[in-house]
Parts: structure tokens; C-alpha cells; sequence
């Protein structure tokens, strides 16, 4: 079972069938998962670019693969590819009306689940606080019902592929790209659910879109723990200009402000953690904190993609031109 583009939530991640999200830097097993597939059943999924790796996973308009489409709408249904089966329903009737379902597929679930399972292992970070040691913390300190939320950015890569989500937890992002989107969605998910613990990642310069949430925060007693992943760039548009231009970035170089001094303005508790060994007892601190808290941890714009650096994205792409010439 594959779950579509920040839809991980909606299935739970420690089932043995659970075998990955097709979404925006999919790994090669998804990929693979679908490309090989006999038949696909997407149920309640819209078939486009992001969910279909760029048009490359099905053939337009007619996929080799013999797909069944779920959809309570049926402007979706075959608007990109054209199914073998279409259904009009939503996936709660659906569902109910399943009967089970028989095959010999056991081996292939069982691959793609341990290549899930071993993407979750990221390498040491090239930077002063690694993301691939604080995602491993939060995995284990994290209550089973805690919702996580981020904006657009390279940096979702950590809650979006490096967390498990359970029957309990949610993910709240943008499938549209909007920066900006986790720390009002973090508010507004501590005042719905105040019991529950509200994280949300932020990029730097994500976090500016609408820093001026924590006012709001304040002033309704919802705030929640924000950690501002802070590389100094626009990490997303500096991946793409390394890789179409190396060595000619323009415009994704920021200065930033004291994002402490500002959050404390706010009341908030709020940290400046320089070093992966002091995130453990930083976030135990800001879990205990009534104010909610803002932890902003220096990241090296080096570490843009986990398995990637931007020194190796650079120079990839110059052989890349060298060899075309």
C-alpha cells in the first residue's frame, strides 16, 4: 500500500503493508512499486504530475498497467489516465463495501516494505545540527498521537519521509507548494486539539511567510513547538538553480534575524541550538513549556537533500554539462 503525495497519515505506517508515499522526491522503490505494478488501485487519488513522478510512472492516456480508479468525483476519473475500471465513490464506501482481497504477492509486499523500513536510515548530516539524529529523537519521544505540520521546502523531506506515522497521528501540509503553511496550521491544530502535542518544521525562510502567527498564538493560548530549520537560503529554488546553472545561484542567499529574540517578543520560549547533542534537552524543554516554544536550529545549507550535498548537487551537474559537450 502506497499512500499519495502528505496522505502518509491516513494509513497506518507500522502496518507491514504500508510501503511508502508517492510524492514529491520519490524514492526509487515507490517508484518502482508502480512502474512494475499489474494493477493499481487508487482510491480517492488524483493522478498528476507529483503522484505519477512527473508522467513517467503511467503512459498517458492509456497506462500499461490495468488501473482502477476510486474517486467521489468523477471530473478525476480518467481527466489524466484512463482507467480499466472508474468508480464514482468516496473512500469510506469504498472501503466498507471491499471484500478481501487474495493474491500471491506476499514476497514483493514484503521487499517493498523493507525498502521503506531502510529508506527511514538517512547518513550523517554535514552540519551542526544533523536532521537525520534529531528526526531519529522525535521518533522516539513523540507521543502516538502527536500532528505535525510544515510549509514548502527541501526541508519537509525529514517529517515527510523519515517519520512513522500511527493510527493516531496526523500530518497537516500543503500539497500546493505554499510556503508559509505550518505555523498557522500548527495553531490552528493546538486550538482544536490543546491536549495534543503540535510540531511544526519550518524553513527560515518559510517561517518568515507568517512568523506574525505567533501573535495570533498568543493571543488565543494555542501555541505550539515550531523548529525552524535554518540554512541562511531558499534551499528549494537553490537546489534547482545548482542543478540547471551550477555555481550561478541568484537571489536565495537571505539574512535573517534573531529568530529567538523575535519569538520570545511573542512569549514564547525560544532556543538557539548550535549542536545536534543539544536538541535532546532543548525539546525535552520545549515540551514542558507553556508558552509554546521555538527551537532554531542551525543547519548547514550543505545538508540540502539527506543523501545529497550541494557541494555533490553542483558538481554532478557541471559533469553533467561537461559530458553533453
Amino acid at each position: 500500500m502506497i499512500a499519495a503525495f502528505r496522505f502518509q497519515d491516513q494509513i497506518d505506517n507500522f502496518s507491514p503493508v504500508f510501503c511508502g508515499e508517492a510524492g514529491v522526491g520519490m524514492p526509487a522503490h515507490v517508484g518502482a512499486l508502480l512502474r512494475d505494478a499489474d494493477v493499481i488501485l487508487a482510491i480517492n487519488a488524483r493522478l498528476g504530475e507529483v503522484t505519477t513522478d512527473g508522467y513517467m510512472l503511467l503512459d498517458v492516456p492509456a497506462p500499461r498497467q490495468t488501473l482502477i480508479h476510486v474517486h467521489p468525483s468523477d471530473r478525476e476519473i480518467g481527466k489524466v489516465c484512463q482507467p480499466a475500471l472508474g468508480i464514482q465513490a468516496g473512500p469510506n464506501a469504498f472501503a466498507a463495501a471491499l471484500g478481501p482481497v487474495k493474491g500471491g504477492w506476499s514476497d514483493w509486499r514484503e521487499k517493498g516494505r523493507a525498502a521503506w523500513e531502510a529508506s527511514l536510515i538517512a547518513p550523517p548530516q554535514p552540519s551542526p545540527v544533523d536532521m537525520a539524529a534529531v528526526t531519529a529523537h522525535l521518533r522516539e519521544v513523540l507521543p502516538p498521537d502527536v500532528i505535525l505540520t510544515n510549509g514548502a521546502g527541501n526541508f519537509t523531506v525529514w517529517p515527510n519521509k523519515f517519520f512513522r506515522f500511527g493510527p493516531e497521528a496526523r500530518l497537516l501540509a500543503p500539497q500546493s507548494g505554499a510556503m508559509g503553511y505550518g505555523l498557522p496550521a500548527a495553531v490552528a491544530a493546538k486550538i482544536a486539539c490543546p491536549e495534543r502535542v503540535v510540531v511544526c518544521f519550518a524553513g527560515d525562510g518559510d517561517f518568515q511567510m507568517t512568523c506574525q502567527e505567533l501573535g495570533t498564538a498568543m493571543q488565543v493560548g494555542a501555541q505550539p513547538i515550531v523548529l525552524i530549520l535554518n540554512n541562511g537560503i531558499y534551499g528549494t529554488i537553490c537546489a534547482h538553480q545548482e542543478r540547471q546553472y551550477p555555481g550561478r545561484v541568484s537571489g536565495t542567499t537571505m539574512a535573517n534575524p534573531d529568530f529567538t529574540l523575535l519569538a520570545r517578543a511573542y512569549g514564547c520560549h525560544a532556543e538557539r541550538v548550535e549542536r545536534t547533542g543539544d536538541f535532546p534537552a532543548a525539546f525535552a524543554r520545549a515540551m514542558v513549556s507553556e508558552t509554546g516554544a521555538v527551537l532554531d536550529l542551525a543547519i548547514s545549507p550543505e545538508a540540502l537533500t539527506p543523501r545529497q550535498t550541494l557541494s555533490q548537487m553542483r558538481a554532478a551537474a557541471l559533469a553533467a554539462q561537461a559530458a553533453a559537450r
